[in-house]
């Protein structure tokens, strides 16, 4: 399908940016959709170090305590979005789609759909989501491993939150943690399942962007930083008139 007549999904794709800033950016991109002053937007991109920790999160998941974490150099954010602690560094891709939504959990199988269908694309045979095992076992995973999570939630119909793949990140923070609350969990990534060297990132992001685009039932248009933040600031001003 060449994509005609289906509504626009506008992708930003931002580098490796800090989580607090991504989070605010996702909470503004968020309102200007509710107010229908802007499509549906996703975000892809790489954090700095950090852990965060949803809705379900326990305090026996950061068992080494937050100041442990952060003399680490790793960051600890809590977040409104389902699921339990998870963690964010570079050579992880994160994407965050900022869409109306009827069926959340319609939503989320398709995003586990289209990421295992792209991680299959790139060499990971048994990538698949564990549809039948309840909400803990959201994501993707190869055989008992997890290659991807997904952690959303939804306002007023649009979601924010969304995925992170395991391309070439360091998996080491996962093991000091109790990751998405599975204790024993074994992380893994698309380099460790396929021996293939690291620089596989930006291949994925954009095979990424266009599945999920697809997956979605939207056509995919890439847009710069400054293009968003010119739709962002022609919101706020609307809001404002």
């Amino acid at each position: 399908m060449n994509g005609v007549g289906r509504p626009e999904l506008w992708v930003c794709h931002l580098g490796t940016v800090e989580y607090r800033e991504a989070l605010a950016l996702q909470e503004r991109v968020r309102a200007a959709r509710q107010a229908g002053e802007v499509p549906d937007m996703m975000l892809m991109l790489e954090h700095w170090p950090v852990y965060t920790r949803g809705r379900r999160s326990g305090p026996d998941e950061l068992p080494m305590g937050e100041d442990w974490y952060r003399m680490q150099g790793i960051d600890v954010v809590d977040v409104d979005r389902g699921g339990k602690v998870t963690y964010h560094g570079p050579g992880q891709l994160v994407g965050y789609p900022i869409v109306v939504v009827d069926d959340v959990v319609e939503y989320v199988r398709t995003l586990e759909r289209a990421v295992a269908a792209v991680l299959r694309e790139e060499g990971v045979a048994s990538a698949r989501a564990r549809v039948d095992e309840g909400p803990d076992y959201t994501g993707v995973w190869v055989e008992d491993r997890k290659i991807a999570s997904l952690g959303v939630h939804v306002a007023r119909g649009v979601t924010t939150h969304g995925f992170a793949i395991n391309v070439e990140n360091d998996l080491q923070p996962f093991g000091w943690v109790v990751p998405c609350g599975l204790d024993g969990v074994q992380m893994t990534s698309l380099i460790k399942e396929t021996g293939r060297s690291a620089g596989q990132i930006k291949c994925v992001r954009r095979r990424t962007a266009f599945a999920v685009a697809q997956a979605l039932g939207r056509r995919q248009r890439l847009v710069s930083r400054a293009r968003l933040e010119a739709a962002l600031g022609a919101s706020v001003a609307l809001s404002a008139a």
